[in-house]
């Protein structure tokens, strides 16, 4: 089934509403990585705030089965319904608010996951409703702020104390909360490659990962392979392998921001806690 097509015909239905200024794809389809168990992700723009009506009248008209209906939350209105065999995504928003937080990312460099989410999707979407208010929108995020980068690296480069006890964990067999560290570590990485890349994260999990990494340049040699591997062989291995990946993303950092002091992050990150004599 041609996701795209699909989305742009139900888009038509939503665009009968007056309140609703533009309708964006976003999500896999949108950047060409859907597959078989891929859905459809629309972001709606309302210039007022709609009502269940609203919300609910374009799916009867599809004739799709309700599955989520959420209340106005986080300001954001969201359902989730099925049509066609195929699951919909539906994300609305104020115009207003979409202004707001896209200035929040791009002009107050705030890092905040769900809010580069929003940037993503509208950096990588496709308009399918009100091309004039998603070009001025796409604009705005047009650009990712070197600032931005660097607020991204400084965020997420302390790895935590616990990844000191990496020796320790291993020994003791303690796996629940090794690869509990193992994992923390490999999300701040891969927050520290998007920022380096300058990408919006496109989701708070980094869910598309291989494909992720595929568009970036700046990153470790081989780097989904081995972060693959860290989590399917053996620990021992895998916590040999992280640790060459952090010295390589520390340097790929250095080269990108050479004044730019990570000496305390650096030994903090390769620190192993000693065993008591």
């Amino acid at each position: 089934m041609d996701l795209k097509l699909l989305a742009e015909k139900v888009s038509e239905v939503y665009a009968q509403n007056s309140k609703i200024e533009a309708v964006l794809l976003g999500g896999s389809v949108s950047r060409k990585w859907n597959d078989e168990h891929s859905d459809i992700e629309l972001f709606l723009f309302w210039k007022e705030p709609p009502t269940n009506e609203d919300r609910k009248n374009p799916i009867q008209t599809v004739k799709g089965k309700i599955i989520d209906f959420h209340p106005f939350e986080d300001e954001e209105w969201s359902e989730t319904y099925v049509a066609h065999g195929v699951k919909f995504e539906i994300s609305s928003f104020l115009t207003s608010t979409i202004k707001k937080i896209l200035n929040a990312v791009v002009v107050d460099f705030d890092i905040d996951f769900d809010k580069q989410c929003l940037a993503a999707a509208v950096h990588d979407g496709i308009p399918l409703y009100g091309i004039n208010l998603l070009t001025e929108l796409k604009n705005k995020v047009k650009d990712y702020p070197k600032e931005l980068s660097i607020a991204m690296i400084k965020k997420h480069i302390d790895f935590g104390n616990r990844w000191n006890n990496r020796d320790a964990l291993l020994e003791r067999q303690d796996w629940l909360m090794l690869y509990s560290v193992i994992v923390s570590v490999q999300t701040n990485l891969m927050a520290i490659l998007f920022g380096l890349n300058r990408q919006y994260v496109h989701h708070p999990a980094f869910k598309w990962q291989r494909r992720s990494l595929e568009t970036m340049t700046k990153i470790p040699k081989d780097a989904y392979q081995r972060l693959s591997s860290i989590l399917l062989g053996h620990p021992r291995d895998g916590i040999n392998e992280m640790e060459k990946i952090i010295e390589e993303v520390f340097q790929l950092i250095t080269n990108e921001y050479p004044l730019l002091n990570l000496s305390d992050a650096r030994d903090k990150a390769l620190f192993l806690r000693p065993k008591n004599e």
